[in-house]
């Protein structure tokens, strides 16, 4: 459908659409703020189906396979808050400033997304005002209201990344992922590392960095947050016994640091 023109953003997103922001556990009081750009892989009912077939939103191009279950459970039996995003990444990517050019991916990996070709300024404003603003938003309500009533605050943004990529296996099961904060992402290193089956990545397979990421920069920098992203590698959570195995593991790994900066006097 051709959304050329589109300033109501109704129009993209009806009645029969869901909304872009989920959360879960919102009263939880664990200082662990939880937010997932990459959850959801749905398209408004206006974009069809992008021009892609089905067996492409199976894929890493359309979400973070697995990461939804592991959230999900995580939120639970850490009592943390979750703020999730729905729709999918090649509608609009969440953990992109808007004026990247990946922002609206016309090629991922190899896929061309025939729906994101020849897009106009007016149409893409109308997926960001639609899906990301309100996500973003959402976030920034959240981390305004626990700065507010002193809620310690420390932001984790979770990922899941391909076992393969361009040929080449990652060794990795799990990687920390920082730009500027030297507080979190230390402990959470020195604590995954203790786990003896691990093999763990220091910014792999992936780093922050301002140009190509946008939840961690822009909630948990610009405020100053203890923040991390996690990656874990998608083979390990495809099924529901992975995703609660490591979100098993992840709540007792950020019980551990929570003990410990509240030792210290850092929360």
């Amino acid at each position: 459908m051709d959304l050329e023109g589109i300033g109501d953003t109704s129009l993209l997103l009806d009645a029969r659409d869901v909304p872009p922001v989920l959360e879960d556990n919102a009263t939880g009081r664990s200082p662990f703020l939880l937010v997932c750009d990459h959850y959801g892989r749905t398209v408004p009912r206006a974009l069809g189906d992008l021009g892609l077939p089905a067996s492409e939103f199976e894929r890493h191009i359309a979400w973070d396979v697995g990461i939804a279950g592991v959230a999900n459970a995580l939120s639970k039996q850490l009592g943390a808050h979750l703020i999730a995003q729905r729709y999918s990444r090649l509608v609009i990517d969440c953990n992109r400033p808007p004026q990247a050019p990946s922002s609206i991916p016309r090629l991922s990996e190899a896929t061309v997304i025939p729906g994101n070709e020849g897009i106009s300024p007016s149409t893409a404003e109308a997926r960001q005002a639609a899906i990301f603003d309100p996500y973003h938003r959402r976030i920034d309500e959240v981390i305004e209201a626990r700065l507010r009533d002193g809620v310690p605050t420390l932001l984790v943004s979770l990922h899941s990344f391909t076992p393969v990529y361009a040929g080449v296996a990652r060794p990795w099961h799990i990687g920390t992922l920082y730009q500027r904060d030297t507080r979190l992402p230390p402990l959470l290193l020195k604590y995954l590392r203790a786990e003896p089956d691990l093999v763990v990545g220091d910014n792999e397979p992936y780093a922050v960095s301002d140009d190509t990421d946008y939840t961690i920069p822009v909630h948990g920098e610009k405020r100053g947050l203890m923040n991390s992203g996690i990656e874990i590698r998608q083979d390990l959570i495809t099924d529901q016994a992975g995703q609660q195995q490591w979100a098993g593991r992840l709540a007792r790994i950020f019980g551990e640091i929570e003990a410990a900066l509240r030792e210290r006097g850092m929360i």
